[in-house]
């Protein structure tokens, strides 16, 4: 296929302004919690996979959040600083969903981040230095939202529950395919084409098999659904 038939577009719907995405973010999630009740009978494990995936949320929101304040992230590439503001407002609105259908369920909403992973971030911390690290960090928290919630569409028995789970699954999986992209596109020494739009023809071969190095979601490591669940 020839340089000139590359299409951008969907690298470019991922990188809109951020009220675009977090709208995108919540019609979905909204969409699958369309007539959840809390009538329905969820079980404990449910209501416990939601606080859990509600908690990796949060903290993916605290740490976009806190990357979006470095100052070498705010005076860097333009693009990735708006591609970290807009995926902090889907996360936002991922464990809003999460939590509405906790408390429809009967549950509480969890508004804390995941202890364990937080402990992970946290040591994590001195070692960010550049945007590289900052990336590597987001692809670690994105790899395992989108394993966690993966693996949870088959751990939950409500119906509407499953769908919900498989609606945020790929928004996480794109999120960690277009850091993907752009940790490539740093490590090869192309950080100019980190931008909205793209020279596509200068675009490195390796990025597409960079961004999508999976046929399939992996969910080995999913988080056990009670890690993040309120006692």
């Amino acid at each position: 296929m020839g340089a000139e038939h590359i299409d951008t577009r969907l690298l470019e719907e991922l990188t809109e302004r951020s009220q675009d995405l977090s709208g995108d973010a919540r019609r979905i999630t909204g969409n699958a919690l369309t007539g959840f009740a809390a009538e329905e009978a969820a079980s404990k494990d449910d209501i416990t996979a939601l606080q859990t995936a509600a908690s990796l949320e949060n903290l993916a929101v605290s740490v976009y959040r806190n990357a979006a304040a470095l100052p070498f992230v705010k005076n860097g590439t333009k693009t990735v600083a708006e591609f970290i503001e807009a995926t902090a407002q889907q996360h936002q609105a991922h464990a809003k969903a999460f939590n509405d259908a906790a408390t429809k369920a009967g549950g509480r909403a969890q508004t804390d981040p995941d202890a364990a992973y937080e402990a992970v971030i946290t040591r994590s911390l001195p070692t960010v230095r550049t945007p590289a690290d900052v990336i590597r960090l987001a692809l670690y928290l994105e790899d395992v939202a989108a394993r966690n919630h993966t693996r949870n569409v088959t751990r939950v028995s409500d119906t509407r529950l499953r769908r919900l789970f498989a609606s945020v699954a790929p928004v996480e999986a794109q999120h960690r395919a277009t850091l993907l992209a752009v940790q490539s596109l740093l490590a090869s020494g192309h950080e100019s084409l980190i931008e909205i739009p793209t020279d596509a023809p200068r675009l490195p071969a390796a990025v597409g098999s960079a961004a999508i190095p999976d046929v399939f979601q992996p969910i080995a490591n999913a988080r056990p659904i009670s890690e993040g669940a309120l006692k």
